[in-house]
């Protein structure tokens, strides 16, 4: 039996330090991280009207796994193992598609959209096959406020809706439900451990040092707060004209939007939830964005954009704006994390201190060495470690 190791905030050792550059490119870590974190934990793969009909489905590959979201002849939304039970061949291909039925390319295995085995060639070759038990692997699946999450196991952990209860009231306004996708799946990998994106997003004192189009749009006004499971941060929009064309045409022309309350109408929020995925939330549009881990030192980030139905020109125009903002803020946050990314890999570093106002990456931080206690060492332990009996952290 584990034992349990029970450390509060007043008494930890590690709450003012970073998580140790070895935990951000070390192999054998990766491997157990992927395991404790990333499988238990719930991923986004599109939004209800993605797959509005009938057969429509999306798929999400990450860690190794393949995962189809499909609507299926009762209007449920299911998600399954992408992987056919005869031979393991992948049954489609692709971020999204249509099906009548899920028939597997290498010998035309079926199956019906709710999962269920349905043909065979050849059946009577197969004396054993037991073609009720043989369907498509499930995987879980929550939707919350229009958008399809999967998760490949139960730790015991929160649902969407558990981890985003405290800004409920909050998102409510945007009637997400109701939104529709304006871009196509966008991938991008970058050179960077998954938690580098993560630690950048959530990290506040970088903002008025690396983005001055940020700086320029909110001023002062950036905020950060983190709840256990969700941090958010947020910055309104100054009525300064800024001297950048694109912010200033935003700052000009975002026009107002009437379902939403007053104080949201300039207001730009951010929401990651735990542990590599977040949403940007601006009056004209929504996204959201992941981080999957591809390697230890290689990450893919996957991101699709969504907005109410709105024919205004001027709509039209601020999103295309709001687009060409963003595109400079990703840009010089790839340049910081790739270099952070570099830092990592020097026997110079261990870890750095946390501030008390980064309340944000003191919160994760706490998560993970709760999770993987061998995280608390600033140096990597002998390989060989994650097989040998461990302590849980709590």
């Amino acid at each position: 039996m584990a034992q349990t190791q029970t450390i509060s905030d007043q008494t930890d050792p590690d709450a003012d330090w970073s998580l140790p550059s070895w935990l951000y490119t070390d192999a054998e870590y990766f491997d157990v991280e992927i395991a404790r974190v990333i499988r238990p934990s719930w991923q986004i793969v599109c939004h209800v009207s993605d797959i509005a009909n009938r057969g429509d489905y999306h798929t999400l590959d990450y860690i190794g796994e393949s995962v189809i979201a499909v609507r299926g002849d009762d209007g449920e939304i299911r998600a399954f193992a992408n992987v056919c039970r005869h031979r393991a061949m992948r049954l489609v291909e692709g971020p999204q598609g249509c099906a009548k039925k899920l028939v597997c390319p290498y010998h035309a295995w079926t199956y019906d959209l709710d999962g269920r085995l349905r043909g065979v060639p050849m059946r009577a070759d197969y004396p054993a096959l037991d073609m009720a038990a043989s369907g498509l692997a499930p995987v879980e699946v929550e939707i919350w406020n229009g958008f399809v999450f999967v998760r490949l196991e139960d730790d015991g952990g929160p649902s969407v809706a558990g981890m985003m209860a405290p800004y409920a009231h909050e998102i409510a306004p945007y009637r997400f439900e109701e939104m529709r996708t304006i871009s196509p799946v966008r991938t991008r990998e970058r050179a960077v451990n998954w938690k580098n994106v993560g630690d950048n997003y959530s990290d506040n004192l970088h903002i008025p040092v690396a983005h001055d189009g940020l700086t320029r749009l909110f001023g002062k006004s950036y905020a950060i707060e983190a709840e256990p499971w969700v941090d958010k941060m947020s910055g309104r929009l100054v009525d300064r004209p800024s001297a950048n064309p694109w912010e200033r045409f935003y700052q000009a022309h975002l026009p107002r939007v009437p379902h939403l309350p007053e104080a949201n109408q300039r207001l730009w929020l951010y929401y990651k939830l735990w542990p590599n995925m977040a949403f940007d939330i601006y009056a004209d549009q929504i996204d959201f964005m992941q981080w999957l881990p591809l390697t230890p030192t290689t990450s893919l980030l996957r991101e699709m954009a969504f907005a109410l139905p709105d024919d205004r020109r001027e709509m039209k125009l601020v999103r295309y704006a709001n687009w060409r903002i963003n595109r400079t803020v990703n840009a010089e946050d790839t340049w910081l994390i790739e270099r952070v990314q570099q830092g990592m890999a020097s026997a110079s570093y261990t870890a750095g201190p946390i501030g008390a106002s980064e309340v944000c990456l003191r919160s994760f931080a706490k998560k993970i060495r709760r999770l993987i206690p061998e995280a608390r060492q600033h140096r990597a332990p002998a390989p060989g470690w994650s097989r040998r009996p461990r302590p849980v952290d709590t």
